[in-house]
């Protein structure tokens, strides 16, 4: 049992480390020469990399805000989690264990898959002046969606284990 509960550590914390970085990394769309994440946009040259900030002038800003809004959810909730599994290690009985940590993981699930939704089908509507068709989704993107079937695994896990002695 020991060595289950530390895979499932190991598991949620790789799930975390995921969740910052798509979170955070700016590399969510690849082009020659840009990359754009859902904070900012940044233009390759020989001497520097300008950003700009996604501001309010975009006409798909609100889309962008709730990609952010639920990017961040979900890793406020996947580290909440985790603290939740710690403490319902301790605290619970048998057979109530880890339930409200499964719950926390699946509404993480959820927001990851919002976010990534939102982007995968709005993402030439972000930022037309780009010529976002010559790009490809970025490593970013591409974590955010493993992140949100380790945070799925993850939930049917303190599921399953909540019945184990």
């Amino acid at each position: 049992m020991l060595v289950v509960l530390a895979f499932i550590i190991i598991f949620h914390i790789t799930s975390m480390v995921l969740l910052f970085i798509a979170t955070i990394d700016n590399a969510w769309w690849v082009g020659n020469n840009y990359y754009v994440d859902i904070w900012r946009t940044c233009m390759n040259s020989t001497t520097s990399t300008p950003c700009t900030d996604i501001t309010s002038d975009n006409n798909s800003f609100q889309a962008i805000q709730t990609i952010q809004a639920t990017m961040i959810l979900a890793t406020i909730l996947c580290c909440i989690g985790l603290l939740s599994f710690v403490l319902q290690l301790f605290r619970l009985k048998q057979g109530e264990r880890f339930v409200l940590t499964a719950i926390i993981q699946m509404l993480s699930c959820l927001c990851v898959m919002i976010a990534a939704s939102i982007y995968t089908s709005m993402h030439e509507d972000f930022h037309p002046n780009l010529g976002l068709k010559d790009g490809t989704f970025g490593y970013s993107f591409i974590l955010a969606w493993i992140a949100f079937a380790f945070t799925f695994i993850n939930s049917i896990m303190y599921l399953i284990l909540r019945k184990r002695k």
